[in-house]
């Protein structure tokens, strides 16, 4: 772990939260300098585990974090989260043990502000309490965008809506095909098929956790059939 430097400072004023109306001054980012901690993590490790008494919250800066929840029927995904989210601040500021676990899926390197050292911190700055709660509310409004985007509607459907959302610019989607189904909450079988025929349309290509999207308007009108 290392404290945070102006490399990491300058990172968290480029792109955590909204940058266009709410620019951090000098003196915000020696403050985030001074309340942070940048650890890096190895995929497969956890930033917390559900139930942990919830000490922090996390700045993701590189990597992608994969929140689950474990019950009774096994694990289930709930989400993952990449450079800029913010995991782990609802429990904390709530007092209550976390709701999920963040496990990192791959190399992650993470901002973590202790609550004794965030809470001043946002009391005292406007600003950066302002970008935490946009930030927050960001990744409340994707969530229920992706909730509405499932209802009434098939696997089929689902499954092309959601590659189109996670490929990246070269139209690659580095989800394993068990990832899919949980995140989606449907059976592997199911989201297999899906997979199957889509790729017999010739929308996507399949390979080892890789999905590449070879037709992005043929993939839409699958999402939306």
């Amino acid at each position: 772990m290392e404290r945070l430097d102006d490399q990491h400072a300058a990172w968290l004023a480029r792109t955590f939260g909204r940058t266009d109306y709410l620019p951090l001054t000098r003196e915000d980012a020696i403050a985030l300098s001074q309340a942070g901690i940048v650890i890096d993590k190895y995929k497969g490790t956890h930033l917390f585990k559900e139930g942990d008494d919830s000490e922090a919250a996390f700045v993701i800066q590189e990597g992608e974090v994969e929140l689950y929840r474990m019950s009774m029927n096994g694990r289930s995904v709930v989400g993952r989260l990449g450079p800029g989210a913010v995991v782990g601040d609802i429990a904390m500021f709530q007092s209550e043990p976390y709701l999920s676990s963040a496990k990192a899926v791959t190399a992650v390197r993470a901002l973590r502000l202790e609550r004794e050292a965030l809470f001043p911190l946002l009391l005292s700055r406007p600003v950066i309490a302002m970008r935490w709660l946009v930030t927050g509310l960001g990744q409340l409004e994707a969530t229920q965008r992706s909730l509405i985007r499932l209802m009434n509607r098939t696997v089929l459907e689902q499954v092309a809506d959601l590659l189109l959302v996670e490929q990246d610019r070269f139209g690659e989607v580095r989800l394993s095909q068990a990832t899919i189904a949980e995140l989606l909450g449907a059976s592997r079988q199911s989201v297999n098929e899906a997979l199957s025929r889509l790729k017999d349309a010739g929308s996507i290509n399949t390979g080892y956790r890789r999905i590449s999207v070879l037709n992005s308007q043929e993939l839409a009108a699958a999402s939306s059939a």
